[in-house]
């Protein structure tokens, strides 16, 4: 005789409850988290690297994750993001207001300054986006954005087909998770980019741009 799909699902709670209690067997009933200090000992970092060699794990897994990974200097940079809005044949990019106006200087690509009156359809009209970033993670390869005055809103990194994210080395460049939530305020909006948006179906058939830009240019810049 089969069980009712419900009385399964009792079961399972029943079981997960009984479990959290006998790990709670030994725990006051009047101690409450605050006075509970927890260990804090794990690793921060996971191995002995250089800041050249922190930098080189984080262009390595941003590639790892199908990210097309620039290095250039400062000087270079304008020419450089003109190049890549060229062979994408933007006519069109979104930016910031707080983005270095330099950044844009040597293209000639019309520049829409991110503003709240921009609407999902207009930002899908938009031929790319250029951003700087809060903080880059070398072991996860991840980018993440706080919505500060040169990344602009959530949206505009969402939306655009087409991200150029620039990350200033090695002053942003970190080696873990832990070490980049010491240079993040909670409180912003965070957005943690690793690689261009991509999900797959139930065949394992990966589909890029989904939920952000198809494609994501990091440029890692030597300070």
């Amino acid at each position: 005789m089969s069980t009712p799909t419900g009385s399964r699902a009792t079961d399972s709670r029943a079981l997960v409850l009984a479990r959290i209690r006998r790990a709670l067997a030994d725990v006051p009933r009047t101690e409450t988290p605050p006075e509970v200090e927890v260990d804090r000992t794990y690793h921060r970092v996971h191995g002995d690297r250089t800041t050249a060699e922190t930098v080189d794990l984080l262009a390595e897994n941003l590639a790892d994750y199908r990210a097309i990974v620039h290095r250039t200097t400062a000087s270079d940079l304008p020419a450089l993001i003109a190049s890549l809005l060229t062979a994408r044949g933007a006519t069109s990019v979104v930016a910031p207001s707080g983005l270095p106006a330099e950044w844009l200087s040597a293209t000639d690509v019309v520049r829409l300054t991110d503003s709240p009156d921009q609407t999902p359809h207009d930002l899908d009209d938009v031929s790319s986006v250029v951003t700087a970033c809060a903080v880059a993670i070398a072991e996860t390869g991840t980018i993440v954005l706080d919505a500060d005055t040169d990344q602009g809103r959530r949206r505009i990194s969402l939306v655009p087909d087409h991200h150029i994210c620039v990350i200033r080395v090695p002053a942003q460049v970190v080696d873990s998770v832990p070490q980049s939530l010491e240079r993040l305020d909670p409180a912003r909006p965070l957005t943690w980019i690793s690689g261009p948006s991509a999900t797959s179906d139930i065949e394992l058939d990966r589909v890029e741009g989904v939920h952000g830009p198809r494609t994501l240019e990091a440029i890692l810049v030597t300070d």
